[in-house]
């Protein structure tokens, strides 16, 4: 068998699980000509999402009386935000990631990128790094855990990330405002300040059904925010009103 990327083995591990009722890490690591280390770690990805149960030596499908119709799925449209996002990372590049289901879309996204350092406040974010074979090398903000952003918060997570600067911050918002900039509904908002401070380009990554939302915390201002990365269904007076603050604005394509 040619050597697949990691998707496309993934794919392949689903079929076969589908088709024989069990795997064994050792028949596919032979099968995809790739390391045991690797093939646990698409067994461990794909049991995350919910598509199969680890078992010694292998894994077997998910009983159906434990699949969930109403499991979260990524949606399309942040699917295509976090590929024009990842289009944009170079190998080697220092990233921070915040925390989110729509910047979580890109970390699957950079298994073949080299070289990388990503910094987040966010376990699932993290969790999701220490499974990718590229292995980045993963900082960590530490701090003070708030339940309502599902990430760390606070002066120590503030701390350790001025002791770095960074080539890109990758963050998303709760709502978006035409005037004003990005919003959320968290009253903490000095981690994302920083965050902005010390990375060199800033990209919010947002669906547009989010822009133009009235929330009244705001997060980061128009003068700070490099790009704005969203969906091919925002507007074009609003894309305009955005690119008169001087703001690039990216539409990822369907």
């Amino acid at each position: 068998m040619s050597k697949l990327n990691t998707q496309q083995r993934r794919h392949a591990i689903v079929a076969m699980l589908s088709e024989k009722g069990k795997v064994s890490v050792d028949e596919l690591s032979g099968l995809f000509e790739t390391s045991e280390v690797t093939i646990r770690k698409d067994l461990a990805e794909l049991e995350k999402n919910g598509i199969l149960l680890r078992r010694y030596g292998g894994a077997v499908p998910v009983p159906h009386e434990m699949v969930s119709d109403n499991a979260v799925k990524v949606s399309e449209q942040k699917l295509s935000i976090a590929k024009m996002a990842a289009s944009r990372i170079r190998d080697h590049n220092r990233i921070v990631v915040d925390s989110g289901s729509t910047t979580a879309a890109l970390i699957p996204l950079l298994n073949q990128k080299r070289g990388l350092v990503v910094m987040t406040n966010s376990l699932s974010v993290a969790q999701a790094i220490k499974e990718l074979e590229n292995e980045p090398t993963l900082l960590m903000t530490g701090g003070t855990w708030d339940p309502h952003s599902e990430a760390f918060q606070g002066q120590m997570a503030e701390q350790a990330l001025r002791a770095y600067d960074f080539d890109q911050l990758f963050i998303g918002a709760d709502g978006l405002d035409v005037i004003r900039g990005t919003t959320t509904f968290n009253e903490l908002v000095g981690l994302s300040q920083v965050m902005a401070e010390v990375s060199r380009e800033i990209v919010v990554m947002i669906e547009s059904e989010k822009i133009g939302r009235k929330i009244p915390n705001l997060e980061l201002p128009w003068q700070v925010i490099t790009t704005v990365i969203t969906d091919n269904n925002i507007d074009s007076t609003t894309k305009l009103a955005i690119e008169k603050t001087g703001t690039e604005v990216i539409c990822a394509p369907d």
